[in-house]
């Protein structure tokens, strides 16, 4: 079974950055597909990025495009999120799920439906 760890959250001031770490072990990480999502206080969970198996691929949401980078690193089965220009409304617990790589890209992975192990989550807290 895949364990899944984020790091690297905080408290940034508007306009600073972070970046987001999630390591994996347990399962073979190259065979995934990489999400992050965050929940803010009182809201849903919702999707900010998502990365193909092999990195060829990435989608983002409108939210957070230009603003926030996926990648990965398979050799140390690590998933990160490098979060610039942060504003007070990316204030949210960040998670980082696996999922199959099958199925239409990228609309299915847009969607927390889609995976299937998640971790615990780290906050960052953006203040204005």
């Amino acid at each position: 079974q895949v364990q899944l760890v984020e790091s690297g959250g905080g408290l940034v001031q508007a306009g600073g950055s972070l970046r987001l770490s999630c390591t994996t072990s347990g399962g073979t990480f190259s065979n995934y597909a990489m999400g992050w999502f965050r929940q803010a206080p009182g809201k849903e969970r919702e999707f900010v990025a998502t990365i193909s198996r092999r990195a060829g691929n990435t989608a983002y949401a409108d939210s957070v495009k230009g603003r926030f980078t996926i990648s990965r690193n398979n050799a140390k089965t690590t998933v990160y999120l490098q979060m610039n220009s942060l504003k007070p409304e990316d204030t949210a617990i960040y998670y980082c799920a696996t999922a199959l790589p099958s199925g239409s890209w990228p609309t299915e992975f847009h969607s927390e439906n889609k995976y299937d192990a998640w971790g615990q989550g780290t906050q960052v807290t953006v203040s204005s």
